[in-house]
């Protein structure tokens, strides 16, 4: 990929990239290759307590206390992460388990190096944060509808009717008051946790 390469994908263009590692040819090759790409690169050294949160990839040195210096809680992050390491480094797989980066980056970088894990890492980051919403949509569905099964139980025990009858008033009561069902549901639900 060279200067300026369309074949970029483009959830990896025109995003803020930061750089934490320490200075020398090497880390240099590898800002000189992101520079490349377009984005907008800060380098950071050294490694602050806290890296930033308001960016979408960080490229930062493998730390004894990296998970802490993270931005997010574990398993919620807010920016991709690459993990540089140095030649001949003994990793610690469990502390690199912690850490949870979306790729990983070995010194000497090469150019098809830095952009395979560029791209790696930020697609890998978005495709999860995907599935992440998904699940908490599902969540909030599956809440909804037990919220609505309790309301039709409670107004089939309270009204004497059936549960088409139930579900129909939860339905009408809705439209009436131009709001969702579930949110019906939920009052219905929060009146009886209310009365005992």
């Amino acid at each position: 990929m060279s200067s300026g390469d369309k074949s970029l994908p483009n959830e990896t263009v025109n995003i803020d990239i930061v750089v934490a590692t320490a200075r020398d040819s090497s880390s240099d090759a590898l800002l000189r290759d992101l520079q490349r790409t377009r984005n907008h690169i800060k380098y950071i050294w050294p490694v602050p307590e806290m890296l930033p949160a308001d960016t979408d990839v960080i490229f930062c040195d493998f730390l004894p206390d990296l998970p802490s210096r993270l931005p997010w809680l574990p398993g919620e992050p807010k920016a991709a992460l690459v993990v540089l390491l140095a030649p001949g480094m003994t990793v610690d797989l469990d502390l690199l388990r912690k850490t949870a980066p979306e790729a990983v980056l070995h010194r000497p970088f090469t150019t098809s190096a830095v952009l395979s894990s560029l791209v790696l890492a930020r697609s890998r980051f978005t495709y999860e944060r995907r599935l992440r919403s998904r699940l908490e949509k599902l969540d909030v569905t599956l809440r909804t509808m037990r919220s609505v099964e309790r309301a039709k139980t409670i107004l089939m025990n309270t009204r004497k009717i059936d549960e088409d009858e139930a579900y129909g008033f939860l339905r009408r009561q809705a439209m009436q008051r131009r709001v969702s069902v579930g949110a019906i549901a939920a009052a219905i639900v929060d009146a009886d946790d209310l009365m005992g």
